[in-house]
């Protein structure tokens, strides 16, 4: 499974989303959209939009789930974690 969070630098909800997965021993990539424009490109494919934070689960049988904001209640669920 790979975690990866776009952010940017002045958004307070995407802090707590890394702390959030920090304090659950998840590991996850940061992608900071708000200095690579292919990248925040790239989001808004997968996402439809421009907010962040954007997380997406990459599954192992390649399915991925997308998480819109500070949603720690979905979060947990996907993850499997408390």
């Amino acid at each position: 499974m790979k975690v990866t969070v776009y952010s940017t630098a002045t958004c307070p909800y995407c802090v707590m989303v890394k702390r959030w997965l920090d304090s659950k021993a998840v590991d996850y990539d940061e992608i900071r959209v708000d200095s690579d424009y292919e990248a925040a490109q790239r989001m808004v494919k997968l996402s439809g939009q421009m907010g962040v934070p954007f997380t997406t689960i990459e599954k192992d049988d390649g399915t991925m789930e997308k998480i819109l904001g500070y949603d720690t209640a979905n979060l947990s669920r996907l993850l499997s974690v408390a």
